[in-house]
């Protein structure tokens, strides 16, 4: 059973608090937006799926909560709210298009003159609570066409070898996972020999979180060191590498955790298919290219210190960005909800994404 990162009851959201992973399993109540907006940029909630759905969540928690008097004051609350939620965390972009839509969906509640104050408050909240089940449903479909994607060319009684970097699984979606939900229909599938996963350094999301996801479900997993991929392509047949996204610009250059990109080149190098597993939500249309991706840098704490312990020497600088991105030419395919495509093929999608 997959482990679940975001329980939600009408009026009620609680997620679980990644930044005590592995050790304590703890839900954190999320009372509104003030809470959804820490839990973001805390990363106590991580992982551009589940980043945008917890967004969303916490505002429908608010318009349970209170009563209003005015269509334009739900219209205010949702926009006001959304724009403030998409700062949390910058790079992803799944929040940004999430918020996009719900404001769009609330104008279209407010220009009906035949919908009430309390049917425009429910009918925000249908929408919101129908993004769960969307991304569940989303997750199985990347899985599948991701799985058959890197079956097609290998004998049907091999087994694969998969790489992944930082956590894109259930933890970082409502449940299944993107990259880590395609390793979960190879196990499925019993065409999964290992899956290896990166520490993730600075902030161990593999080490932590995919490692954690690993062990909870019973695949086979081997947790190597950030500096060791080149060495593990060498020494060992590795199928395909397969990470999940942060945002994917119109022309297929991708942000993803720190340290994507070097595992790009290294499976370019290799000879090793790479494959950015991301739902269609993942996609900026309006970016024509990686170049303008905004990263997030982080606290230098989280490379100084672990534990607690500071284990670099005081008075060091560090620069810590949260994300690079890989260029198109080293991808080999996006996998997503409708299919798998080539980079360069994404702009072809701009008039069905509309």
């Amino acid at each position: 059973m997959a482990l679940e990162a975001i329980k939600y009851k009408k009026g009620k959201l609680e997620i679980l608090d990644q930044t005590l992973l592995p050790a304590i399993t703890r839900y954190v109540p999320v009372q509104g937006v003030e809470d959804g907006w820490k839990v973001i940029n805390k990363m106590q909630v991580r992982g551009a799926p589940a980043i945008a759905i917890v967004g969303c969540l916490s505002l429908a928690v608010e318009l349970a909560r209170e009563s209003y008097l005015d269509k334009s004051t739900v219209r205010r609350e949702v926009e006001g709210k959304m724009n403030y939620l998409v700062s949390a965390r910058p790079t992803a972009v799944n929040i940004k298009i999430a918020a996009e839509d719900l404001i769009k969906e609330t104008n279209k509640y407010y220009k009906n003159d035949d919908i009430s104050v309390d049917e425009m408050v429910q009918s925000i909240l249908k929408f919101i609570e129908g993004m769960l089940e969307k991304d569940l449903n989303d997750n199985k479909c990347i899985g599948k066409f991701g799985a058959d994607e890197i079956l097609k060319n290998i004998p049907e009684d091999s087994l694969v070898r998969i790489l992944t970097h930082c956590n894109a699984g259930s933890l970082a979606t409502t449940g299944y996972g993107t990259a880590l939900g395609v390793i979960r229909s190879l196990h499925n599938q019993r065409r999964l020999e290992r899956a290896y996963c990166t520490e993730t350094r600075p902030y161990n999301q593999g080490a932590r979180l995919t490692a954690f996801e690993l062990v909870h479900e019973s695949i086979p997993g081997t947790l190597i060191c950030d500096d060791m991929v080149a060495a593990l392509m060498k020494s060992r047949t590795i199928s395909a590498v397969v990470v999940g996204a942060d945002r994917v610009a119109a022309n297929g250059d991708t942000a993803n955790k720190i340290g994507t990109y070097q595992i790009a080149i290294l499976a370019k190098y290799h000879d090793v298919p790479f494959y950015v597993a991301a739902p269609m939500t993942s996609i900026d249309f309006d970016m024509s290219n990686g170049d303008s991706i905004p990263i997030e840098e982080r606290p230098e704490r989280e490379m100084t210190h672990l534990n607690d312990q500071r284990i670099a020497a005081a008075g060091i600088q560090c620069w810590n960005p949260a994300f690079d991105v890989t260029p198109a030419h080293l991808i080999s395919g996006i996998i997503t909800e409708t299919g798998v495509f080539k980079p360069e093929s994404l702009k072809d999608l701009v008039s069905s994404s509309n």
